[in-house]
Protein backbone atom coordinates (compact mmCIF):
# COMPACT_ATOMS: atom_id res chain seq x y z
CA UNK A 1 0.00 0.00 0.00
CA UNK A 2 1.19 3.56 -0.50
CA UNK A 3 1.12 6.36 1.93
CA UNK A 4 1.37 9.98 0.13
CA UNK A 5 1.82 13.71 1.92
CA UNK A 6 0.87 16.51 -0.21
CA UNK A 7 2.31 18.98 1.90
CA UNK A 8 5.65 21.45 2.84
CA UNK A 9 7.72 18.25 1.96
CA UNK A 10 11.53 18.43 0.78
CA UNK A 11 11.25 16.76 -2.83
CA UNK A 12 10.85 18.44 -5.78
CA UNK A 13 7.46 17.45 -6.59
CA UNK A 14 6.42 19.03 -2.87
CA UNK A 15 5.24 15.25 -1.85
CA UNK A 16 5.92 12.29 -0.02
CA UNK A 17 5.61 8.64 -0.87
CA UNK A 18 6.07 5.83 0.60
CA UNK A 19 4.65 2.57 0.90
CA UNK A 20 3.98 0.08 4.01
CA UNK A 21 3.17 -3.12 4.32
CA UNK A 22 0.06 -3.73 4.87
CA UNK A 23 -2.85 -4.83 1.74
CA UNK A 24 -5.37 -2.23 3.62
CA UNK A 25 -6.25 1.05 5.00
CA UNK A 26 -7.79 -1.01 7.61
CA UNK A 27 -5.09 -3.05 8.37
CA UNK A 28 -2.64 0.03 9.14
CA UNK A 29 -4.69 1.29 11.53
CA UNK A 30 -5.15 -1.69 12.79
CA UNK A 31 -1.79 -2.66 13.35
CA UNK A 32 -1.18 0.75 15.45
CA UNK A 33 -4.00 1.22 17.25
CA UNK A 34 -2.64 0.59 20.23
CA UNK A 35 1.01 2.17 19.32
CA UNK A 36 2.68 3.19 23.18
CA UNK A 37 4.11 6.12 21.07
CA UNK A 38 2.38 7.26 17.99
CA UNK A 39 3.98 9.91 16.79
CA UNK A 40 7.03 7.90 16.43
CA UNK A 41 5.59 4.98 14.96
CA UNK A 42 3.81 7.21 12.36
CA UNK A 43 7.09 9.13 11.36
CA UNK A 44 8.78 5.67 11.68
CA UNK A 45 6.44 3.95 8.85
CA UNK A 46 5.36 7.10 7.13
CA UNK A 47 9.04 8.31 6.56
CA UNK A 48 8.40 12.09 8.95
CA UNK A 49 5.52 13.39 10.38
CA UNK A 50 1.76 13.76 8.85
CA UNK A 51 0.33 16.62 10.62
CA UNK A 52 -2.58 15.79 12.70
CA UNK A 53 -2.76 12.07 12.05
CA UNK A 54 -1.55 10.95 15.65
CA UNK A 55 -4.79 12.75 17.15
CA UNK A 56 -6.63 9.33 16.78
CA UNK A 57 -4.38 7.26 18.16
CA UNK A 58 -3.70 9.39 21.40
CA UNK A 59 -7.75 9.41 20.99
CA UNK A 60 -7.95 5.47 20.94
CA UNK A 61 -5.27 5.49 24.07
CA UNK A 62 -6.66 7.94 26.36
CA UNK A 63 -10.37 6.44 25.43
CA UNK A 64 -9.60 3.28 25.65
CA UNK A 65 -11.14 2.46 22.49
CA UNK A 66 -11.03 -1.06 20.91
CA UNK A 67 -9.75 -1.33 16.97
CA UNK A 68 -12.06 -0.73 14.31
CA UNK A 69 -13.57 -4.01 13.12
CA UNK A 70 -14.45 -3.29 9.29
CA UNK A 71 -14.45 0.33 7.32
CA UNK A 72 -17.47 0.99 8.14
CA UNK A 73 -16.01 1.45 11.99
CA UNK A 74 -13.11 3.05 10.98
CA UNK A 75 -14.72 5.61 8.77
CA UNK A 76 -16.54 6.25 12.06
CA UNK A 77 -13.45 6.30 14.11
CA UNK A 78 -11.83 8.92 12.04
CA UNK A 79 -14.80 11.35 11.79
CA UNK A 80 -15.18 11.47 15.50
CA UNK A 81 -11.53 11.41 16.45
CA UNK A 82 -9.16 12.55 13.80
CA UNK A 83 -8.14 16.15 13.90
CA UNK A 84 -9.04 17.74 10.82
CA UNK A 85 -9.18 21.76 10.33
CA UNK A 86 -12.21 21.25 7.54
CA UNK A 87 -15.40 20.46 8.19
CA UNK A 88 -16.37 16.30 7.81
CA UNK A 89 -16.07 16.14 4.11
CA UNK A 90 -12.13 16.29 4.72
CA UNK A 91 -12.26 12.89 5.35
CA UNK A 92 -12.92 10.05 2.51
CA UNK A 93 -12.51 6.86 2.98
CA UNK A 94 -13.59 4.06 0.91
CA UNK A 95 -12.76 0.30 0.28
CA UNK A 96 -9.31 0.57 -1.04
CA UNK A 97 -8.19 4.79 -0.23
CA UNK A 98 -8.06 7.04 2.31
CA UNK A 99 -7.92 10.85 1.22
CA UNK A 100 -8.03 13.43 4.11
CA UNK A 101 -7.20 16.90 3.85
CA UNK A 102 -5.90 19.60 6.36
CA UNK A 103 -3.87 22.92 6.97
CA UNK A 104 -1.07 23.53 9.24
CA UNK A 105 -1.90 27.24 9.97
CA UNK A 106 0.26 28.24 7.25
CA UNK A 107 -0.93 26.19 4.11
CA UNK A 108 -3.33 23.34 2.85
CA UNK A 109 -2.37 20.12 3.06
CA UNK A 110 -3.22 16.61 2.32
CA UNK A 111 -2.53 13.07 2.76
CA UNK A 112 -3.92 9.63 1.06
CA UNK A 113 -3.46 5.94 2.08
CA UNK A 114 -3.69 4.35 -1.40
CA UNK A 115 -4.13 0.18 -1.46
CA UNK A 116 -2.27 -1.42 -4.09
CA UNK A 117 -5.12 -2.93 -5.76
CA UNK A 118 -7.05 0.94 -6.07
CA UNK A 119 -3.25 2.10 -7.37
CA UNK A 120 -3.66 -0.60 -10.61
CA UNK A 121 -6.98 -0.26 -10.83
CA UNK A 122 -6.56 3.61 -11.39
CA UNK A 123 -3.77 4.97 -12.95
CA UNK A 124 -5.71 7.71 -14.96
CA UNK A 125 -6.54 9.34 -11.37
CA UNK A 126 -3.36 8.27 -9.46
CA UNK A 127 -0.10 7.72 -11.42
CA UNK A 128 1.17 11.43 -11.27
CA UNK A 129 -0.17 11.52 -7.19
CA UNK A 130 2.31 8.10 -6.72
CA UNK A 131 5.01 8.96 -8.86
CA UNK A 132 8.09 10.45 -6.73
CA UNK A 133 11.12 10.29 -9.14
CA UNK A 134 12.32 13.85 -10.81
CA UNK A 135 11.92 14.72 -13.80
CA UNK A 136 8.52 13.22 -15.21
CA UNK A 137 9.40 10.75 -18.26
CA UNK A 138 10.22 12.84 -21.72
CA UNK A 139 9.58 10.69 -24.25
CA UNK A 140 6.60 11.90 -26.77
CA UNK A 141 4.43 10.27 -29.65
CA UNK A 142 5.34 11.98 -32.66
CA UNK A 143 2.98 10.31 -35.19
CA UNK A 144 -0.77 10.84 -34.89
CA UNK A 145 -0.83 11.50 -30.93
CA UNK A 146 -4.41 11.60 -29.91
CA UNK A 147 -4.96 12.71 -26.16
CA UNK A 148 -8.32 13.88 -24.98
CA UNK A 149 -8.68 15.21 -21.55
CA UNK A 150 -11.22 14.06 -19.61
CA UNK A 151 -11.02 16.85 -16.73
CA UNK A 152 -12.50 20.52 -16.71
CA UNK A 153 -9.33 22.81 -17.95
CA UNK A 154 -9.50 26.34 -18.20
CA UNK A 155 -9.47 27.48 -22.31
CA UNK A 156 -7.40 30.38 -23.11
CA UNK A 157 -7.56 30.89 -26.90
CA UNK A 158 -4.35 32.08 -29.19
CA UNK A 159 -5.16 29.81 -32.07
CA UNK A 160 -7.51 28.40 -34.48
CA UNK A 161 -9.16 25.02 -33.23
CA UNK A 162 -6.84 22.34 -33.90
CA UNK A 163 -6.11 18.32 -32.96
CA UNK A 164 -3.05 19.13 -30.58
CA UNK A 165 -3.31 21.75 -27.36
CA UNK A 166 -1.14 22.63 -24.86
CA UNK A 167 -1.43 21.94 -21.31
CA UNK A 168 -0.37 24.07 -18.17
CA UNK A 169 -0.31 22.55 -14.41
CA UNK A 170 1.61 24.99 -12.44
CA UNK A 171 1.15 23.94 -8.35
CA UNK A 172 1.75 26.76 -6.14
CA UNK A 173 1.12 27.49 -2.43
CA UNK A 174 -0.76 31.14 -3.15
CA UNK A 175 -2.38 32.43 -6.47
CA UNK A 176 -4.85 34.90 -7.29
CA UNK A 177 -6.96 32.44 -9.23
CA UNK A 178 -7.74 30.17 -5.65
CA UNK A 179 -8.59 30.75 -2.55
CA UNK A 180 -6.50 28.73 -0.59
CA UNK A 181 -3.40 26.21 -2.23
CA UNK A 182 -6.21 23.38 -2.55
CA UNK A 183 -9.15 24.94 -3.37
CA UNK A 184 -7.39 24.41 -7.16
CA UNK A 185 -8.41 26.29 -10.11
CA UNK A 186 -7.66 23.72 -12.59
CA UNK A 187 -4.63 23.69 -15.66
CA UNK A 188 -4.67 25.63 -18.42
CA UNK A 189 -5.83 24.05 -22.20
CA UNK A 190 -3.86 26.36 -24.99
CA UNK A 191 -6.15 24.18 -28.03
CA UNK A 192 -4.76 24.63 -31.43
CA UNK A 193 -1.19 24.11 -30.04
CA UNK A 194 1.79 22.38 -30.06
CA UNK A 195 4.71 23.19 -27.37
CA UNK A 196 6.72 24.76 -30.01
CA UNK A 197 4.44 26.97 -31.08
CA UNK A 198 3.50 28.63 -27.46
CA UNK A 199 5.90 31.07 -26.88
CA UNK A 200 5.32 32.87 -30.29
CA UNK A 201 1.37 32.79 -29.52
CA UNK A 202 1.98 34.64 -25.87
CA UNK A 203 4.44 37.46 -27.16
CA UNK A 204 2.15 38.37 -30.10
CA UNK A 205 -1.15 38.71 -27.89
CA UNK A 206 -1.29 42.52 -27.31
CA UNK A 207 -1.88 43.72 -24.36
CA UNK A 208 -6.10 44.27 -24.48
CA UNK A 209 -5.89 40.53 -25.68
CA UNK A 210 -5.06 39.36 -21.98
CA UNK A 211 -7.80 40.48 -20.28
CA UNK A 212 -10.15 37.99 -18.62
CA UNK A 213 -6.76 35.21 -18.42
CA UNK A 214 -6.22 33.23 -15.54
CA UNK A 215 -2.89 34.46 -13.56
CA UNK A 216 -0.92 31.95 -14.74
CA UNK A 217 -1.29 32.68 -18.50
CA UNK A 218 -0.12 36.16 -17.85
CA UNK A 219 1.94 35.16 -15.40
CA UNK A 220 3.74 33.24 -18.46
CA UNK A 221 3.20 35.85 -21.43
CA UNK A 222 5.43 37.91 -18.83
CA UNK A 223 8.19 35.19 -18.46
CA UNK A 224 8.74 35.09 -22.77
CA UNK A 225 10.95 37.31 -23.97
CA UNK A 226 10.47 39.59 -27.07
CA UNK A 227 11.83 37.38 -30.19
CA UNK A 228 12.04 33.97 -28.51
CA UNK A 229 10.59 31.13 -30.17
CA UNK A 230 10.34 28.77 -27.10
CA UNK A 231 9.38 28.49 -23.68
CA UNK A 232 12.86 27.28 -22.16
CA UNK A 233 14.24 30.41 -21.43
CA UNK A 234 10.86 31.37 -19.51
CA UNK A 235 10.77 28.87 -17.75
CA UNK A 236 14.49 29.27 -16.85
CA UNK A 237 13.37 32.83 -15.73
CA UNK A 238 10.59 31.08 -13.53
CA UNK A 239 13.34 29.03 -11.75
CA UNK A 240 14.83 32.31 -11.15
CA UNK A 241 12.36 33.58 -8.93
CA UNK A 242 12.34 34.76 -5.44
CA UNK A 243 9.14 34.27 -3.08
CA UNK A 244 6.49 31.75 -2.97
CA UNK A 245 4.07 33.90 -4.76
CA UNK A 246 5.99 35.86 -7.67
CA UNK A 247 4.49 38.29 -9.89
CA UNK A 248 4.62 41.33 -11.83
CA UNK A 249 2.97 43.94 -10.08
CA UNK A 250 1.02 44.93 -12.91
CA UNK A 251 0.28 41.91 -14.26
CA UNK A 252 -3.96 42.29 -14.94
CA UNK A 253 -3.38 45.39 -16.21
CA UNK A 254 -3.41 44.23 -19.93
CA UNK A 255 0.34 46.24 -20.23
CA UNK A 256 1.69 45.71 -23.86
CA UNK A 257 4.46 42.23 -23.57
CA UNK A 258 7.33 44.06 -23.63
CA UNK A 259 6.20 46.37 -20.66
CA UNK A 260 5.30 43.57 -18.56
CA UNK A 261 8.49 41.36 -19.47
CA UNK A 262 10.87 44.63 -18.26
CA UNK A 263 8.62 44.45 -14.94
CA UNK A 264 9.23 40.65 -15.23
CA UNK A 265 13.06 41.20 -14.95
CA UNK A 266 12.96 43.36 -12.60
CA UNK A 267 12.38 40.32 -10.39
CA UNK A 268 14.66 37.85 -11.28
CA UNK A 269 17.12 36.35 -8.94
CA UNK A 270 20.95 37.07 -9.79
CA UNK A 271 20.94 32.95 -10.44
CA UNK A 272 19.03 30.30 -10.10
CA UNK A 273 19.29 28.27 -6.37
CA UNK A 274 21.20 25.00 -6.32
CA UNK A 275 18.23 23.40 -5.16
CA UNK A 276 15.86 24.41 -8.39
CA UNK A 277 15.29 21.81 -11.20
CA UNK A 278 14.56 22.57 -14.78
CA UNK A 279 14.17 20.26 -17.37
CA UNK A 280 13.33 20.92 -20.84
CA UNK A 281 12.25 19.23 -23.95
CA UNK A 282 10.12 19.09 -27.23
CA UNK A 283 6.78 18.28 -26.02
CA UNK A 284 7.45 18.47 -22.20
CA UNK A 285 8.90 21.69 -19.84
CA UNK A 286 9.23 21.13 -16.21
CA UNK A 287 10.48 23.14 -13.22
CA UNK A 288 10.60 22.49 -9.75
CA UNK A 289 11.13 26.00 -8.26
CA UNK A 290 13.10 26.40 -4.87
CA UNK A 291 11.71 28.94 -2.75
CA UNK A 292 13.02 28.17 1.05
CA UNK A 293 13.10 25.79 3.75
CA UNK A 294 10.16 26.60 4.60
CA UNK A 295 7.93 26.03 2.03
CA UNK A 296 10.10 24.33 -0.12
CA UNK A 297 9.32 24.01 -4.21
CA UNK A 298 6.26 24.91 -6.03
CA UNK A 299 6.39 23.25 -9.78
CA UNK A 300 4.96 24.36 -13.20
CA UNK A 301 4.60 21.64 -16.26
CA UNK A 302 3.46 22.71 -19.43
CA UNK A 303 3.21 19.56 -22.13
CA UNK A 304 1.48 19.00 -25.45
CA UNK A 305 -0.69 16.35 -26.61
CA UNK A 306 1.99 14.17 -27.83
CA UNK A 307 3.57 14.06 -24.75
CA UNK A 308 0.29 13.47 -23.26
CA UNK A 309 -0.44 11.05 -25.94
CA UNK A 310 2.79 8.98 -24.76
CA UNK A 311 1.46 9.00 -21.18
CA UNK A 312 -2.14 8.68 -20.63
CA UNK A 313 -2.18 8.10 -17.44
CA UNK A 314 0.31 10.28 -15.78
CA UNK A 315 -1.09 13.26 -18.42
CA UNK A 316 -4.91 12.50 -17.26
CA UNK A 317 -3.94 12.13 -13.23
CA UNK A 318 -1.46 15.30 -13.31
CA UNK A 319 -4.33 17.34 -14.93
CA UNK A 320 -6.45 15.89 -12.40
CA UNK A 321 -4.10 16.84 -9.59
CA UNK A 322 -4.09 20.21 -10.72
CA UNK A 323 -8.19 20.80 -10.34
CA UNK A 324 -9.12 18.89 -7.01
CA UNK A 325 -7.20 17.70 -3.77
CA UNK A 326 -9.11 14.33 -3.79
CA UNK A 327 -8.03 12.01 -7.21
CA UNK A 328 -11.54 10.79 -6.86
CA UNK A 329 -13.59 14.08 -6.85
CA UNK A 330 -13.18 14.71 -10.37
Amino acid sequence: MYFVSRWREESPFSKRVVTVSDATVLGWFRRGWNSDDPGAWIESELGGDVYGLDSIFDEARERNLPPPQSVDELRELLHEHLWVEGDADFIRLGELALRVRTDDDEVDLAYYFIADEAAAASPDRLAFLLHDTWPLPTDSDTSGAVFSADVPVRTVRLAPPGAESVFSVRLCWESPDAHRNLDLAGALAFPGLSLPDLAVRLRDIDGPGTHGWPHDAQLLRALVGPGEDGIGPAMERYARLRGYAPSPPSIGQALAHEAIHREMLDMLGSARPAESLVRLDAHIAQVARYIDGFFGFDQWFIFDTRWAAAHQDLAHSLLRYAAHWDPYAV
